[in-house]
């Protein structure tokens, strides 16, 4: 049976992995996913760590699954659509699917640390509207990423 408390003194203690962006090397975080090491399976929850500078993932937007961030320490600026809004500790920002693309970027002068969850559906989409990508994503399947000039939309 797997551990269903996880304490702070363990939580402390985890190195997290480093993970880069497939499409920005400039979107770096170190990601403690708490809910695998619980076996969470419906929904994603981290503690991630973006260094001063970088940003926490690409410019993106879910067609299905929803996602929440909970700031727990720094500032950040946050883009939502065309909008950029500072962020800092104890503030949440929702994702809604189907939602505005988005990204966060640390500002501050220290790590910004904050708390992510998110969905797992058995399937979800996943535009990048800067890069004009779409991703399909499958889980337990490989994903498959498409150029926006490639997709045909049937009415």
């Amino acid at each position: 049976m797997r551990k269903q408390i996880i304490r702070k003194d363990e939580i402390l203690k985890i190195n997290g992995k480093k993970n880069i962006h497939f499409l920005n090397p400039n979107a770096v975080r170190i990601d403690k996913s708490l809910g695998d090491l619980v076996g969470l399976e419906g929904i994603g929850f981290h503690i991630i760590e973006v260094p001063m500078g970088k940003e926490s993932t690409e410019y993106h937007a879910h067609q299905f699954e929803n996602e929440c961030v909970y700031i727990l320490h720094g500032e950040a600026e946050v883009i939502i659509g065309e909008e950029s809004f500072q962020v800092s500790e104890g503030d949440f920002i929702a994702y809604p699917a189907k939602g505005l693309a988005h990204t966060m970027k640390n500002i501050g002068d220290d790590t910004l640390r904050c708390i992510v969850v998110g969905e797992r559906l058995a399937h979800d989409v996943c535009d990048y509207p800067k890069k004009r990508k779409r991703l399909y994503i499958n889980h337990g399947q490989p994903w498959e990423l498409v150029d926006h000039d490639n997709i045909t939309v049937l009415k």
